[in-house]
């Protein structure tokens, strides 16, 4: 049986040196009330974004951020999807990129999926927003197979810094799921892991009321390295998204 949130938010509590300190650490996370109305090209930029952050030094890609969207045209997507193979290809050369082709492919190929999306919803962001939290594992299989290069890791924070309600399974929510009785691998990408883990949310918000975004985060300050703050809070904030 699954542990109740309470011991997990009292451990947290204790971590983190009672309810104030908590809460400062919880209101840098990104969160957008009118998430159905993100344009799409703030939508393919974020993807843009967080395929190049993949195994790459993210300040360096924030540094470099304005050259990128110089570089794609502010990531019109009309604009975009009318390119040439050979333009696209052109990018490889680019100094205003990161000149690795497969994540410039990704750019090509998550600018025809957002168009794609976008003529059938009204928007990509519309799209996403007709999944509720209670539904991340399925949005997060959608985005996998039909986007580009925007499964595992990407995807969730694709989800998290565009500022829809989701879980980040980082190693310490992970840790703090084991660790509350849920039988799942160390790293779960099975569809069975993933089933489980949304199951667990679902009862923890139901039991808490708490939105998934936070009760990732309290489960990710509740166990594993004791620090004031995670990786994804202070990038957050070099990224220019804890409003």
């Amino acid at each position: 049986m699954t542990a109740s949130f309470q011991s997990i938010m009292d451990r947290a509590l204790l971590r983190k040196g009672g309810e104030k300190a908590l809460q400062a650490l919880l209101e840098d996370i990104p969160q957008t009330h009118a998430f159905e109305e993100i344009p799409d090209d703030r939508v393919l930029s974020m993807m843009c974004r967080v395929i190049n952050q993949a195994g790459f030094n993210w300040s360096v890609i924030t540094k470099k951020w304005p050259q990128f969207e110089e570089a794609y045209f502010g990531f019109d997507v009309d604009k975009l999807v009318q390119l040439s193979p050979d333009e696209w290809e052109a990018y490889v050369k680019d100094k205003r990129v990161v000149r690795n082709w497969q994540k410039i492919k990704a750019v090509w190929e998550n600018a025809r999926f957002v168009s794609h999306i976008s003529e059938e919803h009204g928007s990509f962001a519309r799209f996403m927003a007709s999944y509720g939290a209670d539904q991340q594992i399925d949005l997060m299989a959608y985005l996998k197979k039909h986007g580009s290069r925007l499964g595992g890791n990407t995807g969730m924070f694709l989800l998290r810094f565009l500022g829809k309600d989701s879980f980040i399974l980082s190693r310490d929510v992970i840790w703090a799921i084991r660790d509350a009785g849920v039988d799942i691998a160390e790293n779960p990408t099975s569809k069975r892991d993933l089933t489980a883990i949304q199951a667990t949310f679902n009862q923890w918000h139901k039991e808490t009321g708490l939105s998934y975004t936070y009760l990732s985060r309290i489960a990710s300050y509740s166990i594993g390295t004791d620090n004031s703050a995670n990786k994804i809070q202070s990038e957050l904030k070099k990224l220019g998204l804890d409003a």
